[in-house]
């Protein structure tokens, strides 16, 4: 599985009242593993930057002068992540923006992302695995010790990155796990071999005091249910 980790930044929000992508990030994965290709463009809007975006992710209008338009990178952009399942959080958002911005450029194929991709929602899926906590990307930082010392603002590329560690701890943990040994697969984890036994396992048989103690608990548990266990 080919998995592309994207995140934007825009001029603010929402995309139906003209607001523009200013930053792209991506890391791909392959087989969870980075592959090290990334794709990071700074994008001039051709409209101003509100000042409350500008408080999240630092981009000025300044810093903008010169950079491409989106229409100078679609192309570019379309082929690293076509074919992909891109995994993104919040991806309502950022699947908007971008289905926004090919739209302005007058490709319809391109201005749904359905026809070339696959989308996986990190958020959707960290409130199935966590319901009733917060989910934000620091959040999700600091329950899989995730460092995210280096994001004290938003930036696109930088939370793609954090994003691509914290969805791999979210869906399987250790990804590059390499004991020594001959068994070692092609993906660098060992296989998992049985133990060979020798002889007959022993079985240890509970003494008096064991058996009144698990009589004693099954009789509390019967008062507090209100049935008659037989286990």
């Amino acid at each position: 599985m080919r998995y592309v980790v994207l995140d934007t930044e825009t001029t603010g929000m929402p995309v139906t009242d003209g607001h523009r992508i200013i930053e792209i990030g991506c890391v791909e994965l392959q087989g969870r593993k980075y592959t090290g290709r990334t794709f990071h463009k700074y994008i001039q809007p051709d409209r101003e930057i509100d000042a409350g975006a500008i408080a999240v992710h630092g981009i000025t209008n300044d810093s903008l002068e010169g950079k491409p338009r989106f229409a100078d990178i679609a192309d570019e952009f379309f082929e690293f992540i076509q074919g992909a399942e891109l995994v993104i959080h919040n991806a309502p958002f950022d699947i908007g923006f971008i289905n926004n911005e090919f739209a302005l450029t007058g490709n319809k194929q391109r201005a749904d992302a359905s026809n070339y991709c696959t989308v996986l929602d990190t958020l959707v899926m960290a409130r199935e695995l966590h319901p009733g906590q917060r989910n934000t990307l620091d959040a999700l930082c600091s329950r899989y010790h995730i460092d995210n010392s280096g994001r004290v603002l938003h930036g696109a590329l930088l939370d793609a990155e954090i994003l691509a560690d914290v969805f791999l701890a979210m869906t399987g943990g250790q990804t590059d796990l390499s004991l020594s040994g001959e068994n070692a697969t092609a993906n660098g984890v060992s296989a998992i071999q049985r133990l060979q036994q020798s002889g007959t396992t022993p079985v240890i048989m509970p003494d008096a005091d064991e058996l009144e103690a698990h009589r004693q608990t099954l009789q509390r548990l019967e008062k507090a249910s209100g049935k008659n266990l037989s286990w």
